[in-house]
């Protein structure tokens, strides 16, 4: 990534409610993503959309507390604010139900959203955001004036589509996404049969992707850049839950890119940060960058 002196990230997308079994969690991967950069210390903010009721309120007193600008936060009197089931079953493999309309499907663009994004240091995107048309026109818009666009496959089914994550993929100069979503992708383009690194090899050549993550759960990342790839193995921790951590692994890399850090370092700190992450219960807990540091020296 290439900074260009601006001092702030813009993450697009959905805010909502997780409905855990031990009670409701304010989430989406756009929010987990942006909360972590700001705990990291790289300002950040949130476009989105909100209903006019208690779940939105809450979120904006959230936002507000936690320094997030609340102008880019929409209000909705139509529709509600989003809401999330969420089933734990399995631990390491989440299950969403997304309902659905939702107001963060209605983000609306603006004159001063597509100045706002065209001065920042680049945006954070997924497919989730896509699923309605008003919500992903306003992203492609947006997406012409940004300086560095970031991708965060996420696919949560039933919505998405190939056409619309190739579309997407045309869009982005970083992209992540976890080793079953590359697996799906390769099926897609009669590539069931490669290994990963061939994979990731087409993809970053058909889509013209700068710099190509691949999360591989407990096993740690892979990157693919101009100097080939970077692995690191991950780091062994006791899960509480996984919502959250590709969000923070991303947040975490985009953290240490931005500060100029080498790929190799950035790629080990992210998979502490999602490890630490997957830790606790939630999406978005109280992390340092000295409890990272400790699980990468081997003190925690």
């Amino acid at each position: 990534m290439q900074p260009n002196g601006q001092s702030y990230i813009c993450c697009f997308g959905e805010v909502l409610w997780d409905l855990l079994p031990a009670g409701r969690q304010m989430g989406g991967a756009p929010m987990n993503v942006a909360a972590h950069l700001q705990q990291l210390g790289l300002s950040s903010l949130i476009i989105s959309r909100v209903g006019r009721d208690d779940l939105g309120n809450e979120i904006m007193e959230w936002l507000s507390k936690n320094q997030f600008p609340l102008n880019w936060v929409q209000t909705d009197a139509q529709y509600p604010t989003g809401i999330v089931n969420v089933d734990l079953t399995d631990k390491n493999r989440v299950v969403y139900e997304i309902v659905q309309p939702a107001a963060w499907d209605f983000i609306e663009v603006s004159d001063e959203m597509i100045a706002l994004v065209s001065n920042s240091s680049g945006i954070v995107f997924g497919s989730l955001a896509c699923r309605n048309q008003v919500s992903r026109l306003s992203l492609l818009k947006l997406l012409e004036q940004a300086p560095y666009k970031i991708f965060d496959v996420n696919l949560r089914p039933p919505h998405y589509s190939q056409d619309l994550v190739a579309l997407l993929l045309q869009q982005a100069d970083m992209v992540k996404m976890n080793d079953e979503e590359l697996r799906l992708i390769s099926g897609w383009y009669g590539l069931s049969e490669r290994d990963d690194r061939q994979v990731m090899d087409y993809l970053r050549s058909a889509f013209n992707i700068s710099l190509l993550l691949v999360t591989r759960g407990g096993n740690g990342a892979v990157v693919l850049h101009d100097s080939g790839y970077v692995e690191s193995p991950g780091y062994k921790v006791k899960v509480a839950d996984t919502i959250g951590s590709g969000d923070s692994f991303l947040a975490g890399f985009i953290k240490m890119i931005t500060s100029g850090k080498p790929i190799e370092e950035a790629l080990h700190f992210a998979c502490a940060m999602g490890a630490i992450v997957a830790t606790y219960h939630g999406a978005i807990p109280a992390v340092t960058e000295k409890e990272i540091q400790n699980l990468m020296d081997g003190t925690l």
